[in-house]
């Protein structure tokens, strides 16, 4: 296949693509795979590239881990 492209790819090889890339969806015990297959359904559905859902995605995410302040080790005072 030479393009991911909606305009040059059918909802079936689309679908084969998002299979391909995430894997086993029904093997996953923990749900988290089957929120990750929606995250790409409207590549799927002709209404995003994957391209702009992966963006998106990037944009929004944010880690929740407050990292704590630098400090001195001791050795230098």
């Amino acid at each position: 296949m030479d393009s991911y492209l909606i305009k040059d790819t059918t909802r079936e090889q689309r679908e084969a693509i998002v299979a391909e890339s995430i894997g086993n969806i029904s093997g996953a015990c923990d749900g988290c795979m089957a929120g990750l297959a929606e995250m790409y359904q409207d590549y799927i559905d002709g209404k995003k590239e994957i391209r702009e859902i992966n963006m998106e995605f990037r944009a929004h995410y944010e880690s929740g881990i407050e990292l704590p302040e630098k400090q001195s080790c001791g050795y230098m005072v």
